[in-house]
């Protein structure tokens, strides 16, 4: 690990324009992610700015029926919460799905949304890696790429995002709420958030230098029953090969998004209008335009076994 200076925040304006002002510099919080890809290198800041003293960990309800949870509010904490459990139970399912008991007391909400992928081309710092280093390739493109993306991805990366509870937070359509170091608020729906590879796969999100995740907002419950399935190599502390978060309805209908297979939560809101018709209705339609590889393209089928499993559930 390379040598850094640290700085504890205590105000989120402050934070940002520290971040934003000098050259290198990255907020931390929990640093379940961050501190791993700093010990081999991947991440080099040179400065860290500690933001777990602002007061960004609550749990509140909103005037319209919704949540807002704040950045800093722990995967355990949020999981745990009887509001979240009763009325976003697919939430909760995706964050207990999550790592292990005690990555999650120290995990943010933030932090979770601003995961790095977890391509092993990505953390081999010997390999070429256009996310690692723009302009030096993709070594994935015709490497291993069993755990890689099958939609959503270009001829300069075909990494995908790796975590659960951006899954399901797509599902529930939320808002990610963020102040600017010239203290300026903007509210991104999650939809929008993360982006696609295109030409800057370094660019892993829509957030500007020094922006920093305040918030994130819940509207209020769709009902329905809620559903969160991880098909992984193995049952824990495993990253999905495909996941499928749920909320179906008494009649049928309801809301698919999918990960493992994209650089975003993927979530295609003309292939729900099929779920009636089935598993394999929504899927063709929600991957249309697939471009997988020899050692991922079982991840299509997969997606529509594991999707037809919710269903089944939710008829039962």
């Amino acid at each position: 690990m390379r040598a850094f200076t640290y700085e504890r925040a205590t105000d989120p304006v402050a934070a940002a324009r520290i971040v934003a002002a000098k050259p290198g510099a990255k907020f931390i919080a929990g640093g379940t992610n961050l501190l791993d890809l700093m010990k081999i290198e991947v991440e080099t800041p040179t400065h860290l700015v500690d933001v777990q003293d602002l007061d960004l960990d609550k749990i509140e309800a909103t005037p319209d029926g919704g949540l807002r949870i704040g950045a800093l509010v722990s995967n355990t904490d949020l999981a745990a919460d009887e509001r979240v459990r009763r009325d976003y139970a697919v939430l909760t399912r995706a964050l207990v799905a999550g790592a292990s008991g005690q990555l999650r007391n120290k995990a943010s909400t933030a932090g979770n949304l601003l995961q790095r992928t977890r391509c092993p081309y990505f953390y081999d710092v010997n390999m070429p890696c256009n996310k690692r280093k723009p302009g030096s390739g993709c070594a994935a493109i015709g490497g291993y790429s069993r755990q890689l993306g099958v939609i959503g991805v270009s001829d300069k990366c075909i990494a995908t995002f790796p975590g659960d509870m951006p899954v399901a937070l797509r599902l529930l359509d939320a808002v990610v709420e963020t102040v600017d170091p010239q203290g300026q608020r903007r509210s991104i729906p999650i939809a929008d958030f993360h982006r696609l590879w295109g030409d800057r796969p370094e660019q892993d999100t829509v957030l500007n230098r020094g922006e920093l995740i305040t918030a994130v907002t819940l509207p209020a419950p769709l009902g329905g029953k809620h559903f969160y399935e991880k098909v992984r190599d193995r049952a824990s502390y495993a990253f999905a090969l495909v996941s499928v978060a749920a909320v179906i309805q008494p009649d049928g209908t309801g809301r698919v998004a999918f990960g493992g297979v994209a650089p975003k939560p993927w979530r295609v809101e003309e292939a729900e209008a099929l779920l009636p018709q089935g598993a394999a209705a929504v899927t063709a339609r929600a991957f249309q335009g697939a471009t997988p590889t020899k050692d991922n393209a079982f991840k299509l089928p997969l997606a529509t076994r594991a999707l037809a499993s919710v269903i089944a559930q939710a008829k039962a």
